[in-house]
């Protein structure tokens, strides 16, 4: 039965269990693994960073604790064996697939194990403090950090912390990111301030560079045209004629609810959607409604929610200035996936 919802007139509740629960690869990445994971011969790097992966693999579950040699206030922190590090850190541009190649360590992995983007986490910390999250996370063999980047100084001091003591309690770490992990905060806010913070987090991996172009656009055509104003939801029928959860919202009562509804809900917000039918699309100007879509915009990628937009088209969905600011890698981030679901929305392309 086809069924026809606001996302602007949700406002999901989400107990604490119900997001530890959640902390696990999206429907997206939910089969992957080493083997599906197709590396471009132009760039070797990427059949290296999988020869890498399956190696640290092969040491999840061989509980060691460190000792608190990662200690926080120790100026003499230091990894115990390169060959064999507690952390694992995947650094590369949008759309090299460093989030399946995460998540198909997430599969090889035994035990329990966590996966989930780094807001995430910081929202666990948030329902559930600080104390009772690291006794959760210090029994299981692995933690993911998918998109790890520090957005403010409390985040920094937060998540330093965390590493440090799940890293000590012989928990194995993995994360990916846009940017080098001694350089993480560089542009949002005073690094320079935190540099022993940031440092710590640095000291927990080894970094594996991926090199190479954003998969999701290579030999693609450019992004499609936006929808007629009016003809959005005639248009997601005609491409999606079987039954479905339409989620018809017009933009800015969208944004506006986001504003409302906390990030770590957005997942529950669109649970249930099946495509996303936008009308009168326009440029985000203010820098917290900006990075409240960036969340959006992982989850609906996650569910892989096909899109149908009119108003702008996704290429200018933030001011140059944001394009060029210090949030710019989470901001292309979002172009390329929010383009990749209008090209399945309104051309059939199956967003990769």
């Amino acid at each position: 039965m086809t069924e026809i919802v606001a996302l602007s007139e949700r406002n999901p509740k989400v107990s604490p269990e119900e997001l530890l629960a959640g902390f696990h690869p999206s429907y997206r990445f939910g089969e992957v693994s080493f083997d599906t994971y197709i590396p471009d011969p132009a760039h070797p790097s990427q059949a290296g960073a999988v020869d890498k992966l399956r190696e640290f693999a092969a040491t999840i579950g061989t509980r060691k604790s460190h000792g608190g040699l990662f200690s926080l206030f120790s100026r003499k922190a230091k990894k115990i064996d390169s060959k064999l590090p507690n952390g694992v850190y995947l650094d590369g541009g949008f759309g090299v697939g460093k989030t399946h190649l995460l998540a198909s360590l997430w599969h090889a992995a035994p035990g329990k194990k966590a996966f989930g983007t780094f807001v995430e986490y910081t929202n666990l910390v948030g329902a559930l403090s600080f104390t009772t999250t690291m006794e959760v996370l210090k029994e299981y063999s692995l933690v993911c950090i998918d998109e790890f980047e520090l957005d403010d100084p409390g985040d920094t001091v937060l998540m330093s912390r965390l590493m440090r003591e799940l890293s000590d309690a012989g928990v194995k770490l993995a994360a990916t990111s846009n940017t080098l992990p001694g350089s993480l905060g560089e542009g949002r806010f005073a690094a320079q301030d935190f540099k022993r913070e940031i440092q710590v987090l640095a000291d927990q991996f080894e970094t594996i560079r991926i090199d190479g172009e954003d998969y999701r656009h290579r030999g693609l055509e450019a992004a499609p045209e936006p929808a007629n104003v009016g003809a959005e939801l005639e248009t997601a029928k005609a491409n999606f004629p079987e039954e479905q959860v339409y989620a018809v919202d017009e933009w800015g009562a969208l944004t506006k609810n986001l504003s409302r509804v906390h990030p770590s809900r957005y997942r529950e917000l669109v649970r249930d959607v099946d495509v996303l039918v936008l009308s009168n699309v326009t440029t985000i100007t203010e820098q917290a409604m900006a990075l409240r879509f960036v969340v959006l915009a992982d989850r609906l990628y996650d569910k892989d929610v096909p899109v149908i937009a009119s108003g702008v088209p996704f290429e200018q969905l933030f001011t140059e200035d944001m394009m060029a600011g210090g949030y710019m890698k989470k901001y292309f981030r979002t172009v390329s996936r929010m383009t990749a679901l209008a090209r399945e929305g309104q051309l059939g392309e199956k967003a990769l």
